[in-house]
């Protein structure tokens, strides 16, 4: 009796029952050992996790766990942990860290097999590299998001139950004027008092002879200048009240986006530069040095070029419920504020849009076509 060797070429026997088939050792798609092998490779860099860990999260615990200390050890010299401010404060500067962090891990995700002189072996073994890119896009956010999460979520919590009552008012420039007002009744509220506005410090520009300029001077002012005041006293009620807990949502996904923005360019970037180093620094320049200047200044005819900044469309996406890092609405300082507040006129939502998602699948394709043209 002779036996038929199966063809190379015939289906192999079905997989069992509740276990998954081999896919192809070609697929453009990454599996999920796949995934998880790159997972653990950037795990297991332990001066990277320490890195993201003391960028993302331990400015939040120090701060929190400070104030918390200190209002259980003396509550009469110490006022409550949290507070709006500290809550915009801290989130502002997670963002920033966020970014910076997540662009380092992306950039060690780009460019680990070509420095540990793994990528030759990696080609040869037959996996696509297209898989081999796209693995490293989960495997890194899931070290990211949990981390941002984590931060954030202890700002909310101790923002909410550890800090003072709700103010029933809003102090503008010495003003105390009612919560919640529109524009037309800001507007209103103010051409009832003229002369008290102009005595109180609002930047009406009427100099040290505001006391003695006329009621209608005065209300014509304030007629002029109504935009600029009402965006003041929104930033305002938002400084001195806790956002609502939708408004905590939102924040917390606009806190994501960023993180995972800054986690895809760095990715795309290191791939392509296949440097670590450098792509880190460029980015970090880019995000605490390139965009608040051009965030805050208006560039004759450049306009649009400095709206296809990602910093720039972030910041037009900031939530409401997020005071600014400058309370007198302008744009703050260079290092740690400039993102609070544009400078130059907001762009069309489509535009914004189109900014974001072309900023990260823009840069994926290019780290994508790098490492599939790049000589093993």
């Amino acid at each position: 009796m002779t036996t038929t060797e199966p063809s190379l070429s015939e289906a192999g026997p079905a997989p069992a029952p509740g276990r998954r088939g081999t896919p192809a050792l070609g697929a453009w798609l990454p599996t999920w050992d796949l995934i998880t092998t790159k997972n653990l490779e950037i795990r297991k860099r332990r001066g990277l996790m320490i890195t993201m860990v003391v960028l993302i999260v331990l400015p939040t615990v120090l701060v929190l766990g400070l104030r918390l200390l200190f209002h259980a050890v003396d509550p009469h010299s110490y006022g409550p942990a949290g507070t709006p401010a500290l809550f915009s404060q801290l989130t502002n500067l997670m963002a920033e860290f966020g970014f910076i962090a997540a662009a380092a891990l992306g950039a060690a995700a780009g460019t680990t097999d070509l420095s540990d002189g793994v990528f030759r072996h990696l080609v040869i073994t037959g996996r696509s590299r297209l898989a081999l890119y796209l693995a490293r896009i989960p495997a890194g956010l899931a070290i990211t998001i949990p981390l941002v999460a984590l931060a954030f979520a202890m700002n909310c919590l101790v923002t909410s139950y550890e800090s003072p009552p709700p103010p029933t008012s809003v102090s503008m420039y010495g003003l105390t004027l009612p919560e919640h007002l529109d524009q037309a009744e800001l507007q209103a509220w103010l051409l009832q008092r003229p002369q008290q506005a102009a005595t109180s410090g609002l930047p009406l520009g009427l100099g040290p002879a505001a006391p003695t300029i006329t009621t209608a001077k005065i209300r014509s002012v304030i007629d002029r200048d109504i935009t600029s005041l009402y965006a003041g006293y929104i930033t305002d009620e938002i400084s001195g009240s806790n956002p609502a807990d939708n408004e905590m949502a939102k924040i917390g996904l606009w806190l994501e986006l960023e993180a995972g923005i800054g986690f895809l360019v760095g990715l795309g970037l290191g791939s392509l530069t296949g440097q670590r180093t450098t792509t880190v620094i460029v980015l970090i320049a880019l995000e605490i040095i390139v965009t608040p200047l051009l965030a805050r200044t208006q560039i004759p005819y450049f306009i649009d070029g400095q709206r296809l900044l990602i910093g720039v469309a972030m910041d037009q996406l900031r939530p409401a419920g997020l005071a600014s890092g400058n309370s007198a609405g302008g744009p703050g300082p260079v290092l740690f504020g400039g993102r609070g507040a544009l400078g130059i006129p907001p762009m069309p939502t489509w535009a914004m849009i189109s900014v974001i998602a072309g900023w990260m699948a823009g840069w994926s394709a290019i780290g994508a076509w790098r490492m599939m043209t790049r000589d093993a």
